[in-house]
């Protein structure tokens, strides 16, 4: 049993504006100056053949300089009002599951971006402003650059704030083949039940 104070008006009033700040709107991710993915397609291909996707999973992923994959894993998000905060924690966790972070480098040298399948059209929601938000706060308390944010519906992909997209792969399409030049993810030096655990979570 749970008890408390139901929320005052005022209340309720102020943390809905303080939740309507933890959005970016597109204009605001656009000139961010995000990095731009050298072959989008193959990134996207590679993730929806390692994790396939449905509707409401969400695959945060983290590239080297060569974008060849070191990390990713794939959740599934929970119905609840679009908040870049919840987005930014989730994210976080699932980052320090299955890669160390960088915060002693100077300059970031890896890059996480986030592949969001969903129901609707490609073209940019308050939904995908949370994540937005969520994955640039993410990757600062990981030491990360923030890179690509991709929405992957029914009529395929679509890199937002770029332009570049593609109709396969889509939420329907059969996962392609793994690229023969993707390496494999590297795991954080650790042992025991920890191990097994990350061993697990990158090979989703």
């Amino acid at each position: 049993m749970t008890f408390g104070f139901a929320p005052s008006s005022a209340a309720s009033l102020s943390t809905s504006a303080t939740s309507a700040t933890r959005v970016l709107e597109l204009a605001e991710w656009a000139a961010a100056g995000i990095p731009l993915l050298r072959n989008p397609r193959e990134v996207v291909s590679g993730l929806h053949a390692r994790h396939q996707p449905k509707p409401a999973t969400a695959v945060v992923a983290v590239l080297d300089q060569d974008e060849r994959l070191r990390a990713s894993a794939s959740f599934t998000r929970r119905p609840s009002p679009a908040d870049g905060w919840m987005s930014r924690n989730v994210l976080l966790a699932q980052l320090r599951r299955v890669i160390p972070h960088d915060l002693r480098r100077r300059t970031p040298v890896r890059t996480a971006v986030l592949l969001y399948c969903r129901e609707g059209e490609g073209h940019w929601t308050e939904e995908d402003g949370a994540w937005m938000w969520g994955l640039r706060d993410a990757c600062t308390l990981h030491g990360l650059r923030c890179g690509a944010y991709i929405t992957l519906t029914r009529d395929g992909w679509q890199v937002l704030g770029e332009g570049r997209g593609g109709r396969r792969p889509s939420a329907d399409s059969p996962p392609e083949p793994f690229a023969t030049s993707e390496a494999s993810p590297l795991l954080p030096r650790t042992g025991g039940a920890a191990s097994e655990i990350l061993h697990r979570a990158a090979a989703r």
